[in-house]
């Protein structure tokens, strides 16, 4: 089954963005069998009742929103009893909502008793796929999570005696959990559901760079590195030692035994293809992940020739671009400038960070002209680690806690500084920061009215769209002034596009992971760095990527619906706050929310 609270976790840690969908035949709507009214004021209970019982079994979860109930926990998500006792969970939560008749409920909790029951009914329909065999991949991976954790930059906190004590008990938990990653992988290598071999072959790099010869070097020392002075004597020194014990005896063993067995065993009986419907089931597998982040009924052919058509689009406005800077050759050959001229790269690492912290300036005059519903939480911007450096994304985002005391995290890659051109600043701090991300997701966990499942939970097609969305808004921030820049934007576009195609491709056509690289180098301005690096995360997550240019797509077709019908009444920043307001929903959700609202604005003639 999917394990929702902590693939949620994961993906915003690790850059992908993913979370459960919910399918469309259970929106709003539908009727429940029923036998007992259901009123506002219970209906707020049962919601706050199920947050309460998800976050005591999901204590990473917790953590990430800012909750320290359950620091110390670290439960084995991968085990029998475990996925078994959740299953009986969620199913139990099913059966209660529909014991109950929703129908005298206000429009806002409605919504929230048909996300909830139907978020719960798509999770079971994954029970049919053993996604549990498969526990590690280059992205979405607990080994590379649990540093990330245990570093003291994350959402981990280390500032108490306790605090310390707290990631000791959690963090002795992990040998016991990567022993149950390793049975479950050999029941899948039984099963013949195995991970691809070019994508395990990443992993165990990963892994090798974790453990180190002493303790004192280690990524899981920092906290002690950085412990506060104000500690007793006697407790510096009882967690030194410790620590030094949970890092030498325990974590440094289980990912020594974890890459030995990824090696020695289970790499050997992974396979040479690459598609997710090459496994048992999969291509109905395949077709639930492509529900599950588009939250549409769209068949991954429809998509796939959604992405060719976007792809020829765009590369008729790069055209255009091209005579704008008196550029002389071929579509290609211009990909090739912008990816070989080294004017467009950063002099160092710093000088890139500096470029992004520089723009936060630029973008915030013009926030104003579009929006008015802005968080109250703040983010920083950090490198992502050189660990996991290699096969991340160029960007990701970490929203803040709650309470807003930590904030969001915007982080950017500069492995292969060469790589990470100039030209992809403006777009990239766009899609991940302002207006993007952060505004999404800060401002969704603030909405108190809504309940906790509502504002700690998503979409992938809604906040990835309008992460995208939020790229296209550039000009009217007064931004992309230089067209360099703007090209950014365009091959940002084209990126996403060009997903629609791949991982389609991949996962439903056949294509080779070779094939997929020919065709993005044939096709954008990319390097074979991000090439090599995207190719492989389609593969590692498939159906994830299809979620950017469908939700993007679909907030656009919205807001050329609310012009037209609004002519010059429609406010930017009206659009964008209704789009906001209620959260992360699926598509259908929100456009229905959209004509609402459009029916109480219009003019009347």
């Amino acid at each position: 089954m999917s394990l929702k609270p902590l693939s949620l976790v994961l993906a915003l840690v690790l850059g992908t963005g993913a979370a459960v969908s919910i399918p469309a035949n259970a929106v709003a709507g539908d009727e429940v069998a029923s036998t007992k009214p259901l009123d506002a004021a219970a209906a707020r209970h049962l919601f706050e009742t199920y947050w309460e019982e998800n976050l005591k079994r999901s204590p990473i979860q917790a953590t990430f929103i800012g909750d320290a109930r359950y620091n110390d926990q670290l439960p084995n998500f991968f085990a029998a009893d475990y996925r078994k006792a959740q299953r009986k969970w969620r199913d139990g939560w099913i059966d209660k909502l529909k014991s109950y008749d929703p129908n005298a409920l206000d429009q806002q909790n409605r919504l929230s008793y048909d996300l909830l029951l139907a978020e719960l009914e798509q999770d079971r329909a994954g029970d049919a796929f053993p996604d549990w065999m498969l526990p590690v991949s280059q992205f979405q991976s607990i080994p590379s999570f649990v540093p990330i954790l245990g570093s003291g930059r994350s959402a981990q906190p280390f500032v108490t005696v306790k605090d310390y004590d707290n990631w000791l008990q959690r963090a002795g938990s992990v040998p016991t959990l990567f022993n149950t990653m390793i049975d479950n992988m050999r029941e899948g290598m039984k099963a013949g559901v195995v991970q691809p071999k070019v994508i395990m072959l990443k992993v165990l790099p990963q892994l090798a760079a974790v453990p180190t010869e002493s303790a004192d070097k280690s990524m899981f020392w920092q906290p002690i590195a950085n412990m506060p002075k104000s500690f007793p004597e006697r407790d510096r020194k009882r967690l030194e030692a410790a620590y030094t014990k949970l890092i030498d005896s325990k974590l440094n063993p289980a990912y020594r035994k974890l890459e030995a067995f990824i090696r020695d065993e289970y790499l050997p009986a992974c396979r040479d293809s690459v598609a997710l419907s090459a496994l048992p089931n999969g291509q109905a597998w395949y077709a639930y992940r492509v529900k599950v982040m588009t939250t549409t009924e769209k068949t991954p052919e429809e998509i796939h020739q959604i992405g060719l058509s976007e792809v020829d689009r765009i590369h008729r406005d790069m055209q255009e671009l091209m005579k704008q800077v008196k550029f002389e050759g071929s579509l290609q050959d211009f990909f090739a400038h912008m990816t070989k001229d080294g004017n467009f790269e950063f002099e160092s690492e710093q000088a890139l960070l500096d470029a992004y912290n520089d723009y936060l300036h630029d973008v915030n005059k013009g926030i104003p002209k579009l929006f008015s519903l802005l968080p109250k939480a703040g983010f920083e911007i950090r490198p992502v680690e050189a660990f996991r450096a290699a096969s991340s994304a160029g960007g990701s985002y970490q929203g803040p806690s709650q309470d807003g005391k930590r904030p969001g995290i915007f982080y950017v890659n500069t492995y292969d500084l060469k790589s990470r051109k100039t030209w992809d600043k403006e777009s990239l701090f766009l899609h991940e920061a302002i207006p993007g991300h952060h505004f999404q997701i800060a401002l969704q966990q603030e909405l108190t009215d809504l309940p906790m499942f509502r504002r700690f939970g998503g979409e992938t097609a809604f906040a990835e769209g309008w992460g995208l969305y939020a790229e296209s808004l550039g000009k009217e921030l007064g931004v992309y002034q230089d067209p360099y820049q703007y090209f950014g934007r365009l091959q940002a576009e084209l990126w996403r596009a060009i997903r629609l195609v791949v991982d389609t491709g991949i996962h439903a056509k056949g294509w080779t992971r070779e094939q997929v690289i020919q065709y993005m180098k044939d096709n954008s301005a990319t390097s074979d760095t991000d090439a090599v690096s995207e190719t492989e995360r389609y593969i590692a997550i498939a159906g994830q990527a299809l979620a950017y240019k469908i939700g993007e797509l679909k907030i656009l077709e919205l807001r050329a619906r609310a012009e037209q019908a609004l002519g010059d009444q429609f406010d930017p920043r009206e659009f964008h706050a209704e789009v906001l307001r209620d959260g992360s929903v699926r598509l259908d959700v929100l456009e229905a929310k959209i004509d609402r609202w459009l029916a109480k604005k219009k003019p009347q003639s």
